[in-house]
């Protein structure tokens, strides 16, 4: 399990670089005019686009084919989802109350046993 994870995250982080190369040498140019000919800052964005690169990749393609209403990005949340806020209302209690009826016991046949120093 543990060496499939790893691998995993291998695979995961040559996806990033592969994305990271080409989207710094390219992409950011094409997405944002203030870093046509900031060359220095580049490197540091690098451990950033190898961990979150399909947001990377999806922002990309978002501004590239026009489709990104920046007129709506910053605009403050009018309406609370009551459905996520009633939810939420009902799922905390519930957790902690089964929480605390639900608790585990400690084994009450078990005598304990003390444990000596490291030699």
């Amino acid at each position: 399990m543990a060496q499939g994870l790893l691998t995993l995250a291998e695979y995961w982080l040559w996806a990033g670089a592969a994305v990271a190369a080409v989207f710094l040498v390219i992409g950011i140019d094409r997405i944002d005019e203030d870093a046509r000919g900031a060359y220095v800052f580049r490197p540091l964005l690098i451990p950033g686009v190898l961990v979150i690169w399909p947001l990377v990749l999806w922002r990309w393609l978002v501004l590239e084919t026009g489709r990104d209403r920046w007129h709506r990005r910053h605009r403050p949340m009018r309406a609370l989802p009551w459905a996520l806020f009633a939810t939420v209302v009902v799922l905390v209690p519930l957790a902690a109350v089964l929480g605390v009826a639900l608790r585990q016991t400690p084994p009450t046949d078990i005598a304990p046993v003390q444990l000596e120093a490291p030699r």
